[in-house]
């Protein structure tokens, strides 16, 4: 068993552990978990050790015969795109637990047991190189994402656990048609992710195919107009579990255009990308403009993910370097501050059991670490330079201008939207006067909640000074992928050179 294969079994293990495990008290479980999510990041850990960042290709690959009859296999590889993915995901799960040790006290050991699968799966998804393996991983994240809204989460969670369901559902089902397509034209029958890249398909069969595939990526991105389950989702989910779905969730829609739709459909990719960015620019604003108008703190996060979602697929249909590869790095950077947000929204709604805006107000002169902490991670989803926003944003935009302006100058109006909606919020939050008893009785931060999010703040502030690291493993492969769409990885030309030139 190799490193990658073990970064997917240590979850799994310790969920198998929790069901089987005779009566143990919760903090028990609690630490099982704990502990197994730690191992599993530590794996991913010693996977970006042994990752060779120059090399484009997939790397750590392992295989496993699975159902020969048919040609599966339980194949597994990453590039630097997939990586960075996994890592994101091992670095937030034990977070989540973490932040979920006092808040969730009902059914302890099905709620770890659901993420720790939920994990498992997430990463089958970023590393699955058989198609009908990751059309497996991609759909079972379904179950135990239903299963954490619908048990543990709030008032209308059994509506919004319903729609989750039928929504990723029925777009997974249009991408298996496709997968099966794909199938069948190979020789001999596989679904090999180098067999199906090996295809030559006509255009008409491309469209048809891309449009399969496209579809259920835009709706786990989720990207308008089949955004609507998102909100009802983040607004009704555990803290945990809006932390994973804003996180983690989002970015398989993201990650699947671009290591299936755009590589194995290049023509397809070429004729509807202007659509994808026209649809892309629309979700911007749209999710902007109605997170504006939300008196829920936690539906206005969920709609600015919808914006900021937006701003990945534009990246991802620029097609070019310096948008497409930023598009990877403002994945992990919106998990990292979307999920630092839902975080401090939990922590306040475990003290006030609201998330209504008018409810609050003053409440700086009561919790300043806690406004302290909210009001960067808020400047780091506005894009505030300096911070890891800016340098996901700001470079998307850069390159989209190169090859469609109009798009990248309408996109630019999301970023002015996010500082007014962001900043709007806290003011009516923790400005103003200090009204009631409930608000003069909020208290500040504990030390166990400014430990989860610390993590979370270097990286914030790392990235944001010195994003180098991070867009040298993903550049390589980004220009891998832009290569196979037949499309040349052009980046911005430096200023100097520019200059030199003129």
């Amino acid at each position: 068993m190799g490193m990658l294969s073990l970064t997917i079994v240590l979850p799994l293990a310790g969920a198998l552990l929790l069901a089987f495990l005779p009566e143990v008290g919760d903090r028990s479980v609690k630490q099982i978990a704990l502990v197994a999510s730690l191992a599993a990041l530590v794996a991913s850990l010693v996977l970006l050790v042994q990752f060779d960042v120059a090399d484009p290709n997939l790397q750590q690959a392992e295989t496993w015969v699975w159902i020969p009859a048919i040609g599966a296999q339980l194949s597994l590889a990453v590039d630097g795109v997939s990586l960075v993915l996994i890592l994101l995901t091992t670095f937030l799960t034990p977070l989540i637990l973490l932040a979920s040790w006092t808040s969730i006290t009902d059914r302890v050991r099905g709620y770890a047991a659901a993420f720790l699968v939920l994990e498992a799966a997430v990463i089958g998804v970023f590393a699955a190189t058989d198609l009908l393996l990751f059309y497996i991983f991609f759909e079972f994240t379904i179950i135990p994402m239903y299963l954490i809204i619908g048990i543990w989460g709030g008032a209308g969670r059994k509506y919004a656990a319903v729609k989750f369901f039928l929504y990723t559902l029925f777009g997974g089902l249009l991408m298996l048609v496709a997968i099966i397509y794909l199938y069948s034209q190979t020789p001999g029958g596989s679904f090999a992710y180098a067999d199906i890249m090996a295809l030559e398909l006509g255009v008409t069969e491309q469209r048809w195919l891309f449009a399969g595939f496209a579809l259920a990526f835009a709706v786990k991105v989720p990207l308008f107009p089949v955004h609507t389950w998102l909100p009802d989702a983040h607004t009704e989910a555990p803290t945990g579990g809006s932390v994973f779905l804003a996180g983690v969730l989002l970015k398989m829609g993201t990650f699947g255009l671009l290591r299936y739709a755009l590589p194995i459909f290049p023509e397809a990719t070429i004729e509807f990308a202007p659509w994808l960015l026209g649809l892309s620019v629309v979700g911007i604003l749209y999710g902007a403009l109605v997170a504006l108008m939300q008196t829920d703190i936690k539906k206005l996060i969920a709609y600015s993910s919808v914006s900021h979602m937006g701003f990945v697929v534009l990246g991802t249909f620029a097609l070019n370097a310096t948008a497409t590869s930023a598009s990877v790095v403002q994945m992990v950077n919106h998990g990292l501050s979307t999920g630092a947000l839902f975080l401090l929204i939990g922590f306040l709604y475990e003290r006030r059991h609201t998330r209504q805006i008018s409810a609050f107000g003053g409440l700086a002169k009561r919790v300043p670490v806690m406004a302290g902490l909210w009001l960067l991670v808020s400047l780091s989803s506005l894009a505030l330079p300096g911070l890891n926003g800016f340098v996901g944003e700001f470079p998307i935009l850069l390159g989209t201008f190169q090859t469609n302006r109009t798009a990248a100058v309408l996109a630019s109006f999301g970023v002015v939207l996010a500082a007014l909606y962001l900043l709007w919020a806290y003011q009516r939050i923790f400005h103003g006067p200090l009204v009631g008893a409930d608000n003069e009785n909020t208290t500040d931060l504990k030390a166990r909640e400014v430990g989860i999010l610390a993590p979370i703040l270097v990286l914030i502030v790392g990235i944001g000074l010195y994003p180098q690291p991070l867009f040298d493993l993903v550049e390589p492969s980004v220009d891998r992928v832009l290569t196979e769409v037949g499309v040349e990885p052009l980046e911005i030309e430096p200023i100097a050179a520019t200059s030199e030139e003129s």
